[in-house]
């Protein structure tokens, strides 16, 4: 009789684990430090400093998991590692590199609210004539794969354009522009600007084109029913409205964010 109460004791004891066991992979947060992937290439939004990464994105998540009381760790992956494992979920819970949401992207990913205000910028040697976007249908460009700019240039340049050229990141392309590979580059505003003006002896241009580029917004993405959405859009809402979200954006641009704009947009 005791040797089956044991039995029965162990029996229960196993079931109770294994059970807790299972809630714990199975929660998207939970406890649980949640990881998050990022491609560290973007300064100012996320770049390698020695064995650290910084940027505006990293201070911004790091204000919005305070308030939302969340464990995390931010790894650089890469950009094509990080979206992929963001969509697989398994590794990566979210994801956080200047991500601009688009609805094409809507159909593999969740997007918290939006939090910062973009567009797309050119970026051309001192001298060039090219002055808009439509300048650069007959010429050589370079862009990051995969990215928005990407998506742009191939409807204005033809899919499959051998003259568009697609690096695996933005630095890969802005460094052909400065070898004379190509005529032009194409990114993100805050991205052409920060290298524009690390790199003075280099006299790049850059080209504000407002008619063909229009407004993007960035957001997290999450795996697809992911329940972190719910947690940190109340989040994000407060960081912006709180005055935590200014002071974060003038320490890496030095001006004030319009707030109204990044709470209005969809």
């Amino acid at each position: 009789m005791k040797k089956m109460l044991v039995a029965g004791l162990s029996l229960v004891l196993a079931f109770s684990l294994a059970a807790c066991g299972e809630k714990k992979e199975t929660s998207a947060s939970g406890g649980k430090k949640i990881m998050v992937a990022t491609d560290a290439s973007y300064a100012p939004m996320e770049s390698m400093d020695k064995d650290k990464i910084v940027g505006f994105d990293i201070d911004f998540l790091a204000e919005v998991m305070k308030e939302a009381k969340l464990d995390y760790e931010v790894k650089n992956t890469g950009w094509d590692t990080m979206l992929e494992s963001v969509k697989q979920g398994t590794e990566y819970q979210m994801g956080i590199s200047a991500i601009s949401i688009t609805d094409e992207r809507k159909a593999s990913y969740d997007f918290s609210i939006p939090y910062f205000e973009s567009t797309n910028m050119i970026l051309v040697k001192e001298g060039s004539t090219i002055k808009t976007a439509l300048d650069l249908k007959d010429k050589k460009v370079a862009v990051q794969g995969a990215t928005t700019a990407d998506d742009l240039m191939t409807k204005i340049m033809g899919n499959g354009n051998s003259n568009l050229k697609k690096y695996e990141s933005n630095v890969l392309a802005f460094l052909e522009l400065d070898k004379g590979g190509v005529d032009a580059a194409v990114a993100d505003i805050a991205i052409v600007r920060e290298y524009a003006k690390n790199n003075p002896n280099k006299k790049f241009v850059t080209i504000e084109d407002k008619t063909n580029f229009g407004a993007e917004f960035y957001g997290l993405a999450f795996p697809k029913g992911s329940d972190l959405k719910a947690k940190l859009d109340p989040a994000i809402k407060t960081v912006l409205e709180n005055g935590t979200y200014a002071k974060v954006y003038k320490k890496w641009f030095g001006e004030e964010p319009n707030v109204d704009v990044i709470l209005k947009a969809k």
